[in-house]
């Protein structure tokens, strides 16, 4: 994955930035709670990220309406990527925390168009658990998961 760094001094966010138009973007849609604009590190043509507008380090910030939010205004950015470019694939990546290779601390996603030859890869190494350990895991989340 890219990296880019955050140079904004601390306290200061370079998306908060965005959204008060303070910085330049190249916007694709706005609504009450998103923004969608080209990210600078252009993946393919068409790559789109989505923040909140509210300030929000990561998806575990976000309220349950932001979170829905964001998904509509992607599942809004896909449609018009696919219908502009015309992609045979797509993804969506969304990163929380440093070390989930998160590198702007302000919720957003990326859209980015794909084709089978661009040269993006996205490869972890399968650790194939046993379905004993995977019903334990199971368990644990079930336990942990508020109601809603």
């Amino acid at each position: 994955m890219p990296m880019f760094v955050d140079t904004s001094p601390p306290g200061q966010c370079i998306f908060c930035k965005l959204v008060a138009g303070e910085i330049p973007a190249s916007k694709v849609f706005e609504d009450e709670e998103t923004i969608a604009f080209m990210d600078l590190g252009q993946l393919n043509p068409g790559h789109t990220l989505i923040a909140i507008k509210r300030h929000a380090d990561n998806l575990l910030d976000l309220t349950p309406d932001e979170a829905a939010a964001a998904m509509r205004t992607a599942h809004r950015v896909a449609h018009a990527v696919k219908k502009a470019f015309n992609p045979p694939g797509l993804t969506l990546l969304q990163c929380n925390g440093k070390e989930g290779d998160q590198t702007v601390f302000h919720f957003h996603m990326h859209v980015v168009p794909r084709w089978g030859d661009d040269g993006i890869g996205l490869s972890w190494p399968r650790k194939d658990p046993t379905r004993e350990l995977l019903e334990q895991y199971a368990a644990q989340l079930r336990a942990a998961i508020e109601p809603a």
